[in-house]
């Protein structure tokens, strides 16, 4: 459904743009006052102007359709990740002829805190009775 509504659409842009070219400009119906061969037209002695604003009028409301039409096409399609449709991989297995290091235990951090460690200034010291750092979460 929806690749007709593009199709409707883009050839609804496409004569539009197209009839709008064909049209003459407001300036254009003196040079037919004096003679400009305009009155042997195909469309008779008014010229073509009426015929093409009224299909230039008739496509843009069809092309203001089919806009409205993808666009709620286009918002009720459930749309899906492209993660989702990928197949779940397995974590790469290590290969046979990796040789497995071990790390000494001296060059590893250490897991807790020195006791040596001094506090910041700023937990030791009370906060002033109008300062805004009690307030702070900690």
């Amino acid at each position: 459904m929806e690749t007709f509504v593009w199709i409707i659409h883009t050839l609804a842009a496409l004569s539009v743009v197209g009839l709008v070219l064909l049209q003459h400009g407001k300036g254009a119906d003196m040079g037919a006052a004096f003679g400009s061969g305009s009155a042997g037209s195909l469309f008779g002695a008014s010229g073509a102007s009426n015929f093409l604003s009224k299909t230039t009028g008739v496509l843009a409301a069809i092309f203001f359709i089919s806009s409205l039409g993808l666009t709620y096409l286009s918002g009720h399609r459930q749309i899906g990740g492209v993660m989702q449709s990928a197949p779940a991989a397995a974590p790469p297995a290590p290969a046979a002829t990796e040789k497995k290091v071990d790390v000494p235990a001296t060059t590893a951090a250490p897991a807790t805190k020195p006791a040596s460690a001094t506090p910041t200034p700023a937990t030791t010291e009370p906060a002033a009775a109008d300062s805004k750092a009690k307030d702070i979460p900690k």
